[in-house]
């Protein structure tokens, strides 16, 4: 059966795979929230293809996105990162990386989860948004304005109002799902 979906994934399993069973389905575990926040820190300026065809690659440089671990990443190990073909090796990116590990615990510290802190935003469920088309969604809002703010003050590094819109988006805190798209009821 030919399902509808949303026209950004057309043509690419990679895309559909992802869209069919991650994007806009709500996320509310820390470490998950964590990997998508630096998945998008890293797509700034990229196409998200390119992040999801080396998003494995991703998880084994960084420790399965154990921020734990990553909070404490030493000069060799950014050495070793930067070294490492399967990733972007952006130098301001994994320093981001590291800085956003260190801010993202602090907040867990004061709130008992970055999943609180993050979802309070929007009292703790999505945003149900009516996109036609998907050109017609918004790359940000005065919501993912708030939110960089909020994050930037607390130490957080490449999470700019586009970037926090798309991590909205990708862990269902709106759902920006076409109205014609089967999965927009779905999540």
């Amino acid at each position: 059966m030919n399902k509808n979906r949303c026209g950004w994934c057309a043509g690419s399993d990679i895309y559909e795979a992802y869209h069919d069973n991650e994007w806009g389905v709500p996320v509310y575990d820390d470490k998950t929230l964590f990997e998508f926040l630096i998945l998008e820190t890293f797509q700034a300026g990229l196409s998200w293809i390119t992040i999801l065809r080396k998003r494995d690659n991703f998880r084994k440089a960084f420790d399965s996105f154990d921020y734990h671990k990553i909070a404490k990443y030493d000069a060799s190990k950014v050495e070793a990162l930067l070294q490492d073909a399967g990733i972007v090796r952006n130098k301001l990116k994994i320093n981001a990386t590291i800085s956003n590990a260190q801010a993202f615990i602090k907040i867990q510290e004061e709130f008992g989860s970055f999943s609180k802190f993050i979802w309070d935003f929007v009292d703790g469920k999505p945003i149900k948004n009516k996109v036609d088309h998907f050109k017609n969604s918004p790359a940000n809002t005065p919501l993912s304005d708030g939110i960089s703010k909020a994050l930037k003050k607390r130490g957080f590094k490449f999470v700019g109002s586009t970037v926090i819109y798309a991590h909205m988006q990708a862990t269902g805190m709106v759902n920006d799902h076409e109205v014609s798209c089967y999965r927009y009821n779905e999540v």
